[in-house]
């Protein structure tokens, strides 16, 4: 595509997600300074409609993107705008300073993503499967009961209550404490073998203590194998003119109640490092083929454990949305290595 054709798409997409209106040659002659005429410039036009970079409504005289030439504009045209230096402030005393668990940080970050795009948010954590015991600790509430706590990476935290016949001695707990949190850390649900489970049968003589340490175990690093998906600013789609139709805005916002509509719509996000943006028909999901997708891998420690993402019309603000999200994404992966060092 040469210069001349690459400006006027990059002027149409632009002109387009700011008005919602189809732009016309004289809209972009005059606003755009093109240095060509309106006649020229509907020349242009005509040819990246005939290639398949713009369409034309049938009630206008306009021009709007294609999925193919939002598709170029994201690939080749678009500059990534971040966060204001006032958004970042925001961020860094709403959020990223604010978090002391990271499911509270996974919900203030979906949370501050949907409050500064006006597009659905979610965050996608890390498959169970692939969890691993970051730390395991026996409590004692009182004689008779224990608390029992999970730690699993990256910070989530399970726990149960057992109730034990006698009490046990405090050298004994301690003893305890030091076997399970030295031989836990770092098992998978993989890692839950014969083996492990005779070398705790020995060290844990109270039956129900013992069964209740290896629910927790196998309950919370395995959990069914599904992602965990937080979604915050759902309805932010009725917000939109595309989906001024309430019969369209609840095929999509139905899909949010679905949890294997969820998972095979992060599903094709994941695995792929970096900022993914799935436009239009490039969703899978019928009901999706009017939105797009945008997500951002989260790290910890160098090791991919999520991804967050953005959901709006094709229309979206890309520019603004990847450079938001990239920013947030980097944010957040800095704090979640921070909590593996803790």
């Amino acid at each position: 595509m040469d210069q001349r054709k690459r400006r006027i798409l990059q002027a149409v997409t632009e002109d387009y997600i700011a008005s919602a209106e189809p732009v016309g040659s004289r809209t972009i002659a005059r606003k755009y300074q093109l240095g060509v005429s309106p006649a020229t410039i509907r020349n242009e036009m005509a040819d990246l409609e005939e290639a398949g970079y713009l369409e034309q409504p049938h009630t206008s005289a306009g021009r709007i993107p294609s999925d193919k030439g939002y598709r170029y504009y994201v690939d080749a045209l678009l500059d990534p705008v971040g966060p204001s230096a006032a958004e970042r402030r925001r961020l860094h005393e709403e959020v990223f300073s604010q978090a002391r668990a990271v499911e509270e940080l996974i919900h203030r970050t979906a949370r501050m993503l949907s409050l500064l795009t006006q597009y659905t948010s979610f965050v996608v954590t890390p498959r169970a499967t692939e969890s691993v015991c970051r730390h395991f600790q026996l409590i004692a509430l009182d004689p008779a009961h224990l608390l029992v706590v999970l730690v699993i990476e990256p910070g989530f935290v399970q726990h149960r209550i057992v109730e034990i016949d006698s009490p046990i001695a405090p050298e004994e707990m301690a003893l305890l404490n030091a076997f399970l949190g030295e031989r836990l850390r770092g098992v998978t649900i993989s890692d839950v073998t014969a083996t492990l489970i005779s070398e705790l049968r020995e060290v844990i003589r109270t039956p129900a203590l013992f069964y209740t340490v290896m629910e927790l175990l196998t309950t919370g690093l395995d959990d069914s194998g599904d992602e965990r998906i937080f979604v915050e600013g759902a309805t932010n789609i009725f917000e939109h003119p595309e989906f001024q139709d309430v019969e369209r805005a609840r095929a999509v916002l139905a899909l949010f109640d679905e949890p294997d509509s969820m998972h095979e719509m992060v599903n094709t996000c994941l695995g792929r490092t970096g900022v993914v943006v799935t436009i239009g028909r490039e969703n899978v999901r019928e009901e999706m083929q009017e939105c797009s997708v945008v997500t951002a891998t989260v790290s910890m420690g160098g090791r991919v454990v999520g991804s967050l993402g953005l959901l709006g019309p094709t229309r979206m603000d890309y520019a603004r949305v990847l450079g938001v999200l990239e920013f947030v994404a980097d944010g957040l992966s800095e704090i979640l290595t921070d909590f593996k060092r803790r």
